[in-house]
């Protein structure tokens, strides 16, 4: 769809009509999370819970609501919505998350008419998704203009490569087809994003679920089973139009966040085991790329591999006005937070320390003791504000790099000088409050900066 069409017909679907329009919203009052039980030894289903965010509240930093999954085992992971602002002429509301279980491949349909209290109006289990469409362990979950939700899917219908991506029927989450027409040259899957203005949809990779699923192994990095490579894909003909393979410094590129600005064709990547972001952009008709921040490794006795622990960049999230990233150092502990105003000159404006495993844990003065795990997920307000965290990546590597693993979610605060410092206020201990359980992935309930994408 061109700018003009969109400009000409104005915006009367589910979301927002700009960035701009998003960032006038008022703050949110609670924050939905995804919180496993998968790998604590807890036998419990995974549950999505209701965290109040509001200062104002009594129950401010409480865990005030939970949608228990019907069943144990999902290890959730990312969700995400039926609509959002890319749907701008669509007749749909804002009323239902997608949320997927990665190891159990179930998609789980949620009715947030009640935003307080969503509830489970529906499950398509594994078992279909992989005979309709050869497909297994989703992960990215996208609203797309005509009445579509796409999921990036990281394996076949046996955890292995290639991957591909599903599409529901978003009126009535129906499995409805391959996403891909030409699915030549496809192997690993992991994010994805796209921009209608600029009929593009990019793509990264992980690892096979076989790979992945029960820990890391380094051998298998050399043995070429992570991905390296970005794929750009022609968005109204559904095929690959370019791949770039992003070589040693971009080894394991998992996230993908491109501006928000609908007319921009640039965007950021944090390729996770390399510790690097790398830039993205299009230049005279094709796709390229650079290194724009640089994470260097760190020396640490007893670390068993050479080279040093990396910094293990798990997500990263960009502001709406497109001028502050954030990231996550997972392994040595710490967010960053860089003013990306000029993209080719990223300039370092704060950092905190949240666990890891370098010794640097500012801690927090409502945690029970020093934190464990390092920080993770994180998600940014629509108005820049407050930059979530929570500590859990995945079950089997929570388990490996940090036995014991206790779950917390906090959050940054935006400062006069534009910085951002920690909320002594607010922690979320879900070992206690949750009763062992993981959180991972935050998203605000009206939308956010890794949901809202722009025609």
């Amino acid at each position: 769809m061109s700018a003009e069409s969109h400009n000409d017909h104005g915006h009367a679907g589910p979301g927002y009509a700009s960035p701009a329009v998003a960032r006038e919203q008022p703050p949110e009052k609670f924050v939905y999370v995804a919180s496993l039980y998968e790998g604590t030894g807890i036998d419990r289903p995974d549950f999505i819970a209701v965290v109040d965010v509001d200062r104002g509240s009594s129950t401010f930093g409480q865990i005030v609501h939970r949608t228990e999954m019907p069943n144990v085992g999902d290890e959730l992971h990312h969700f995400g919505w039926n609509a959002c602002s890319s749907a701008c002429h669509s007749q749909l509301r804002r009323d239902t998350m997608i949320v997927p279980g990665m190891r159990s491949s179930r998609l789980h349909i949620v009715d947030i008419s009640d935003p307080r209290a969503p509830r489970i109006k529906n499950v398509i289990e594994g078992e279909e998704v992989k005979e309709k469409l050869g497909l297994s362990a989703p992960h990215t979950v996208h609203c797309m203009p005509g009445d579509i939700v796409t999921i990036s899917m990281l394996g076949d219908a046996e955890g292995n490569t290639p991957g591909g991506f599903a599409v529901l029927d978003a009126r009535d989450f129906t499995v409805a087809e391959r996403w891909e027409r030409e699915p030549d040259g496809l192997e690993f899957m992991y994010d994805f994003w796209y921009q209608p203005r600029q009929n593009t949809l990019i793509s990264s990779e992980w690892a096979a679920p076989n790979t992945f699923l029960d820990g890391f192994n380094p051998a298998d990095v050399a043995a070429g089973k992570y991905g390296r490579r970005l794929h750009f894909w022609d968005l109204e003909r559904r095929a690959k139009v370019q791949t770039i393979d992003l070589g040693d410094e971009g080894l394991i590129p998992l996230e993908i966040r491109w501006q928000h600005d609908p007319d921009s064709a640039q965007g950021f990547v944090g390729a996770t085991l390399s510790s690097n972001i790398i830039h993205f952009g299009r230049d005279n008709g094709s796709w390229g790329v650079s290194k724009a921040i640089d994470v260097a490794n760190e020396e640490l006795e007893g670390w068993p591999l050479e080279g040093g622990v990396p910094g293990l960049i798990t997500d990263l999230v960009l502001s709406l006005d497109d001028k502050d990233l954030f990231f996550s150092n997972w392994l040595h502990g710490d967010v960053r937070h860089y003013d990306v105003s000029d993209p080719a000159d990223p300039r370092l404006r704060s950092q905190v320390w949240l666990g890891g495993l370098l010794g640097r844990d500012g801690g927090h003065p409502k945690a029970p003791g020093p934190l464990n795990g390092g920080p993770q997920m994180i998600q940014n307000s629509l108005d820049g504000d407050r930059v979530y965290v929570t500590n859990s990546l995945f079950s089997t590597w929570d388990n490996q790099f940090y036995p014991g693993i206790k779950g917390w979610l906090t959050k940054l605060d935006r400062q006069p000088d534009g910085t951002y410092a920690l909320d002594p206020d607010f922690f979320v201990d879900f070992h206690e409050q949750a009763e062992g359980a993981r959180p991972h992935e935050i998203h605000l309930p009206g939308g956010d900066c890794t949901t809202e994408i722009f025609q």
